[in-house]
């Protein structure tokens, strides 16, 4: 009899942007496929790991966060969300925002639930709900604006799901949600008991006049969110895999369970080395605004002189051209 791997693997393909990844290589191609900076992180921050590196850091942190790492973390979040988050209570620190986001899952999810995904979507959220043993239901955002039909949102919430997941700034479409959506999908979560899931790891990358909504701000919506983070598109560090689940303590004493069995824990000398950069100034996040404000508009220059159709982002570093003229079936071909 032959071996079968699970079930659940059917559901999904391998990532297709690592895909495109060995095809830009293979091809010699300009690779604008996947979500990566292309510079160095901060000099200060450099310094700070090879620093760690040489510190008495080299075996387990806490499995859910050294101490000093979730401390700044706390009072970062706190000065940007406007709500005060405790290190102790309120945080487990992962292996990047792609553990996080399946920790979330992973927390509130039982076999046989739902998950509300709004599409085009960060293609890892489709497989994360399967991983978890549950079904997702998609909501299409609908171009240029990526917003969302109320009425059509409202009838996937009437199948009553467990949660939503929201990205916000959105990967892939750029899409910034405004807090009236934001508050609307809370509405419609609380009348379903259903979780939101934020993925905010762009929070810091948005482009004015759109101004960016912590969802778990909001009243009545802190004890029922679970907000995924990360510090790898902020601070140019995606190698580091340093990520985070902000929730409520009940949330949280679930997550850690569920982190402590995938990973253990985030790397310990980068968690001290990352304390020096979740104290940067109000400056550091003013300029990195401003950079990713001039690359927008140097990239989407180009695609106006080459006569593409495409979609201006509202946040996030993601731009989608319409490929429709070139008479191809689908994107793949």
């Amino acid at each position: 009899m032959p071996f079968a791997t699970a079930q659940r693997l059917a559901g999904f393909t391998e990532s297709i942007i690592r895909e495109m990844t060995r095809v830009a290589n293979r091809y010699g191609a300009i690779n604008l496929s996947q979500g990566f900076p292309d510079f160095d992180p901060p000099l200060e921050l450099r310094k700070a790991a090879e620093r760690a590196l040489q510190g008495p850091y080299h075996q387990y942190a806490i499995t859910w966060g050294q101490p000093e790492f979730r401390e700044a973390l706390a009072a970062k979040q706190s000065r940007f969300m406007g709500v005060p988050v405790d290190p102790d209570q309120h945080l487990v620190v992962t292996c990047g925002g792609t553990e996080a986001m399946l920790v979330a899952l992973m927390t509130v999810c039982n076999p046989g639930d739902s998950v509300i995904i709004f599409s085009p979507f960060y293609e890892n959220y489709g497989a994360d709900t399967i991983l978890a043993g549950a079904r997702p239901i998609y909501v299409p955002l609908r171009p240029p604006q990526f917003d969302f039909d109320p009425e059509a949102l409202q009838a996937a919430f009437a199948q009553r799901p467990k949660a939503i997941v929201v990205c916000n700034p959105s990967n892939p479409s750029g899409k910034v949600f405004t807090e009236s959506e934001l508050r609307f999908i809370g509405e419609l979560a609380e009348q379903a008991g259903a979780f939101i899931i934020t993925d905010e790891v762009y929070e810091h990358i948005v482009y004015p006049p759109h101004r960016h909504t912590y969802a778990a701000a909001l009243p009545g919506l802190f004890n029922r969110t679970l907000t995924v983070g990360s510090l790898s598109k902020t601070y140019a560090i995606t190698g580091w895999r340093l990520g985070f689940v902000l929730a409520a303590p009940e949330i949280i004493s679930g997550a850690r369970k569920v982190h402590d069995f995938l990973t253990v824990g985030a790397a310990h000398p980068l968690q001290v080395a990352a304390v020096t950069a979740l104290r940067f100034d109000q400056s550091y996040y003013d300029q990195l605004a401003r950079d990713y404000t001039a690359r927008r508009e140097l990239f989407i220059g180009y695609l106006q002189k080459a006569g593409l159709s495409f979609v201006e982002p509202q946040g996030a570093y993601y731009v989608l051209v319409d490929i429709s003229e070139f008479g191809q079936p689908d994107d793949t071909q």
